[in-house]
């Protein structure tokens, strides 16, 4: 099994970050090539922008520790683990590290592009939100 970690430190208060990451609808606003979801229970379904469909299970969604945990559940993987995790450092300054556990190992490299980029986006939604 491969893992793959990121890590981006924003300076943004660490509930502004969570704020964005908990709601599990939200994920279409800052992971790339997500284009839209939809969430029953703890079921989660995202749209690539290719059109395929790929169903998660939510995990864990903990606002004390600021988690949230999913598992795709599609056939592609064996087994699939996807945890995020925003660490406050301070009153306006938090540590995201999004990290991915994968089998097939390959498939960890493919969605470790993604988390990449989300941790830019998710950095640059906050900063906004400071703006606003």
């Amino acid at each position: 099994m491969a893992t793959i970690r990121f890590e981006r430190r924003i300076a943004a208060a660490a509930d502004t970050v969570w704020g964005l990451i908990a709601p599990p609808e939200r994920i279409s606003e800052w992971f790339p090539g997500i284009v839209s979801c939809r969430v029953d229970g703890r079921t989660r379904v995202i749209t690539l922008a290719s059109g395929i469909e790929m169903p998660e299970e939510i995990l864990t969604i903990d606002p004390l520790i600021r988690r949230f945990q999913y598992q795709i559940t599609a056939p592609i993987y064996r087994f699939h683990r996807g945890t995020i995790d925003v660490i406050a450092l301070g009153e306006s300054d938090c540590l995201c590290v999004y990290s991915t556990d994968s089998d097939p190992d390959v498939l960890a490299l493919v969605i470790g592009g993604g988390t990449y980029g989300a941790l830019k986006e998710i950095e640059r939604l906050a900063l906004a939100s400071k703006g606003a």
